[in-house]
């Protein structure tokens, strides 16, 4: 806590003084007080004495905050408070605001039954408040005797309508008039050109510490380094937003991080430019008229360069490239993490830090691989501050403990609730011996798209695609989207999230199909369907023949072949708690025979290629009902045409 009675008021309100004296234009017109105080280099007034305050605290009922008391002593008022308050009170103006403003009635006006302690403060304070206050650009100073610390300190709130945000809250006047020293810094630092250069011992002493917590960054050193920069910012000093915006970044903050002063530089454009437009491309909505808001100054090459940036964000064919050993490691890291393995990709990453090549003096980390529609999703809040830890760019520090993985490199995870609890179904085939690019040849039918691999995107993106020019629907066919890539040492694997409802009596399983000259596994899941039979369907194929399968489904199990004791239906149904439980023994134990594990973070939240399987139903026998929905545009829309058969499938 700050002991404000100790505060040296008279140096620090000296320094003040000088500085806006000589950041004063010789052109500029001023009033006779102004021009005064520039020649005095005194922005206040003589003291208060004992006296003086005493009989201002009489009239006004209440004894003053120490903080304001001590200013008082030094002088009584002050000139330019920051940039909006051209007069601060002295013992003469202060009084009882006493909602002179009416503002009370427009903030309760807001409030509801839910309004906390701190938003009915911000009401009241309208009625109880001290008017500090005497000339301002519409901006009210109050303290507020409502809100009093153990030190009798009263916090103050300052509020602009013009600013478009809550009232301001200080914690007490000597943290009020440090914060306004800072505004009168930040916008001196800002001045237009021809005005004098904003330089002085303070500026110095700031502009070496953003110099030192740059390096500090760069050895790893980074919450020291940021706070240090946070502070340096508040003073408008250069560099400062930029190099902490690098770091919060990669913290996953985004609100309010644009790299001022950097992305616009062309040897750091082609980092920081990829997260500004990443981040307009996820919050836009197709609006692109605020995309340059953040590239002010920019040369037309520049707005160019963003633009074309943001079309590759948007189609998924944005590729982020370094130069050196670490270029190399992203080039691994992609690779892995396009087939599912995103702990190795972000270990490759790590492993190659040490020797990442910053593009300039103020590129304190890698940045442009956040855009990447691969490894994007690889950084967590974790494995930010991890990155930010490890010593780089040529500085020598302690490296950090590795932060664990996010796979827990079993099946059991697909068991476990998922946010919102939507996953009550899913289905998997597992193919030993092969790539995962070879899955179509397995499991589509042979030409067509759905033999050929997409672009890695999200289960999302890669259903809303497939939807999006399929033009017929049948209550037959049970085509999957299933995403691909690798499911341990020599296996990969084909994952759909979302199928379609189970049919025993028409379900064929791709086993065989699969397992041609090698082995499969087909899993389906649905022992925690809601509104449907629970289920569980295994069967297992080796060299294009089924070797045994079982399907277990409204309490009972149907079985066929020489099933290992392992995976043998009869030690999981019957006897365990609920479905849950069935199935996380289940999922352990298919991990165990078969030594598989799925990437749950690639397939929650990476990216992955998908393709679509042929139908895992039969046709329709002769006698058995379906149904098929076409449709077709008719003038430039959508029209629906539904056609039911009853004698197989010719009659679709």
């Amino acid at each position: 806590m700050t002991d404000t009675t100790a505060f040296d008021w008279r140096s620090f309100l000296l320094r003040w003084s000088g500085e806006w004296a000589d950041s004063l234009p010789d052109s500029e017109t001023r009033s006779e007080d102004d021009e005064a105080a520039r020649r005095a280099r005194w922005l206040g007034f003589p003291p208060a004495s004992e006296e003086r305050i005493a009989a201002m605290e009489e009239r006004l009922g209440r004894r003053m905050p120490p903080s304001y008391r001590e200013f008082l002593k030094v002088s009584d008022g002050w000139r330019h408070a920051g940039g909006f308050v051209w007069l601060l009170a002295g013992t003469e103006d202060a009084r009882w605001h006493d909602n002179e403003s009416g503002l009370a009635d427009i903030f309760e006006e807001y409030l509801d039954e839910d309004a906390g302690p701190e938003e009915r403060r911000e009401a009241d304070v309208w009625r109880r408040g001290l008017q500090l206050d005497v000339e301002s650009d519409i901006t009210h100073v109050l303290m507020d005797p409502g809100d009093v610390d153990e030190d009798g300190e009263w916090a103050v709130y300052t509020w602009a309508s013009w600013r478009a945000a809550p009232p301001e809250r200080h914690a007490n006047f000597l943290e009020f008039m440090r914060d306004m020293y800072r505004e009168f810094h930040s916008l001196r630092a800002h001045r237009s050109d021809g005005e004098p250069v904003f330089v002085n011992d303070t500026t110095r002493k700031l502009d070496a510490l953003v110099e030192e917590a740059r390096l500090e960054a760069l050895r790893g050193d980074w919450e020291r380094a940021l706070k240090t920069l946070d502070e340096a910012k508040g003073y408008g000093r250069p560099r400062a937003a930029g190099l902490g915006d690098q770091i919060r970044r990669l913290l996953g903050q985004t609100y309010m991080v644009y790299f001022d002063d950097l992305v616009t530089d062309p040897r750091y454009a082609p980092e920081l430019l990829p997260p500004l437009v990443a981040e307009h491309a996820a919050h836009s909505h197709r609006d692109d008229s605020t995309l340059t808001f953040p590239l002010r100054g920019a040369d037309g090459d520049l707005v160019s360069l963003a633009y074309a940036t943001l079309e590759q964000v948007r189609n998924g064919t944005y590729r982020y490239t370094a130069a050196g050993p670490f270029g190399e490691a992203v080039e691994r890291a992609r690779e892995l993490a396009r087939w599912g393995d995103t702990d190795g990709a972000w270990r490759t990453l790590m492993n190659a830090l040490p020797r990442w090549e910053p593009l300039g003096p103020d590129h304190l980390a890698p940045l442009g691989w956040v855009a990447d529609p691969l490894l994007g999703p690889l950084l967590t809040p974790e494995r930010g501050r991890e990155l930010l830890s490890t010593p780089r760019g040529g500085q020598r520090g302690e490296a950090p403990r590795p932060t664990a993985g996010l796979d827990p490199g079993n099946l059991a995870w697909l068991a476990e609730p998922d946010p919102g609890n939507n996953r009550t179904s899913y289905r998997f085939v597992l193919v030993e011996g092969v790539e995962p690019e070879e899955l179509p040849g397995r499991l589509a039918d042979g030409g067509g798209d759905g033999a050929v691999l997409s672009e890695p995107m999200t289960f999302w993106e890669a259903r809303h695609r497939s939807l999006r020019n399929r033009r017929e629907f049948s209550s037959y066919d049970d085509k999957a989207l299933m995403a691909v890539g690798r499911a341990g040492t020599r296996w990969s694997f084909a994952f759909d999230g979302n199928p379609a409802p189970f049919n025993r009596q028409r379900f064929v399983s791709p086993a065989a199909a699969a397992g041609a000259g090698t082995r499969a596994v087909v899993v389906w899941s649905g022992l925690r369907a809601r509104h449907e039979e629970q289920f569980f369907h295994l069967s297992v194929a080796q060299d294009g023949d089924e070797q045994y399968a079982f399907t277990y489904a409204d309490g009972e199990v149907r079985r066929s072949g020489e099933i290992p004791r392992a995976l043998d239906p009869s030690r999981f149904f019957g006897h365990l708690a609920d479905g849950a439980e069935a199935e996380r023994s289940l999922l352990e134990a298919v991990a165990g025979e078969f030594g598989v594990h799925l990437p749950r973070h690639a397939i929650v939240r990476g990216r992955l290629h998908t393709f679509t399987t042929r139908s895992w139903t039969r046709p329709p026998r002769n006698g058995e009902t379906y149904a098929v929905i076409r449709l077709r545009r008719v003038a430039g829309n959508l029209t629906d045409n539904e056609q039911a058969g009853d004698d197989g499938p010719g009659n679709g």
